[in-house]
């Protein structure tokens, strides 16, 4: 694939997964989902190898998507991007939520490549090993980046819930090793993502209706990753075993926006913290309503390409 069309690539899912071999998949009549094929990487890729273009500020994003990954000590204050969630009752056509869908600019890293095994694995990754870590990237000991690289640090080695599978992906390699353990080591993987199909000027928080039936994406298997913030790219990723279902929708927002949304819906929630941010959102209780949320257009989920299945 040449430069442009690798840009493109990047451009369109608004993921921070960069290829050398990134094919597109063609979009099926009835789907608009965005998706690439995982197959293989690039090591020639100069872009993959240019450190300097990596690392960047680290900012106050939270990850409140990944049921594992959320916990009380996240959010002391109710967080307008936890809007996303909602009950899977709530998931028909015609039905008005006020939602927050984030515009997954580019803020909170210089570069939209993931970084090599390689560079990643030069520096620890590691809760123990914080001040090395800090030290390396210049930033002080209790400022608010080292608050924020602590809790991503804490997320990442916090013990998985029973039957679930979770990493941490600090490169291209690692990601791609953990999504082939879980969906087959000789599977092609789509990769979904939410994305607008029109925007306005207006408030980003505001009633979207569904304007689209949601579609429920055939797959037994998902991965579903989640951007951290952190001095370079990571992405907290995990499967879950269980009941757990895909959607693809469009919504339209009363400003004028349009987003095409993937949705994942969790219906068996018996399993997560009383303290996770979605519950307090619903005012719900574990194990008494599926819950789903829409993923912001800076994550994504991964799944066998309908040519594996």
């Amino acid at each position: 694939m040449d430069s442009k069309a690798l840009v493109s690539c990047v451009l369109l899912l608004h993921l921070l997964i960069v290829l050398g071999a990134c094919d597109i998949i063609p979009k099926a009549k009835d789907s608009g989902t965005n998706a690439i094929r995982l197959q293989g990487m690039d090591a020639n890729n100069p872009h993959r190898n240019d450190k300097t273009h990596h690392v960047a500020h680290v900012h106050e994003k939270k990850s409140m998507h990944d049921p594992s990954l959320s916990s009380s000590h996240m959010m002391h204050q109710m967080d307008p991007r936890a809007t996303v969630f909602f009950i899977f009752d709530d998931l028909k056509l015609g039905k008005t939520l006020s939602i927050l869908f984030p515009d997954g600019d580019p803020s909170p890293l210089s570069s939209p490549y993931l970084w090599s095994r390689e560079q990643a694995d030069a520096i620890p990754f590691s809760l123990a090993k914080l001040p090395q870590i800090l030290q390396h990237f210049s930033f002080p000991q209790g400022s608010h980046q080292a608050q924020v690289m602590e809790h991503t640090l804490r997320a990442c080695e916090t013990k998985p819930m029973k039957g679930e599978s979770r990493a941490c992906a600090t490169s291209y390699e690692s990601l791609v090793d953990f999504a082939r353990k879980i969906l087959g080591l000789n599977t092609d993987i789509e990769v979904l993502s939410t994305h607008r199909l029109a925007k306005s000027n207006a408030a980003r928080l505001q009633n979207y209706t569904i304007t689209e039936a949601p579609k429920r994406i055939s797959t037994l298997k998902m991965v579903g990753c989640h951007n951290m913030p952190y001095p370079f790219i990571v992405f907290g990723c995990h499967y879950q075993p269980g009941d757990n279902h895909l959607y693809r929708t469009v919504l339209s927002g009363e400003n004028g926006d349009r987003v095409e949304a993937i949705a994942r819906c969790h219906m068996d929630t018996s399993q997560w913290s009383h303290d996770h941010v979605s519950f307090r959102v619903l005012g719900i209780e574990p194990g008494t309503a599926p819950v789903c949320h829409f993923f912001p257009a800076e994550d994504f989920v991964l799944v066998p390409s309908t040519s594996s299945i």
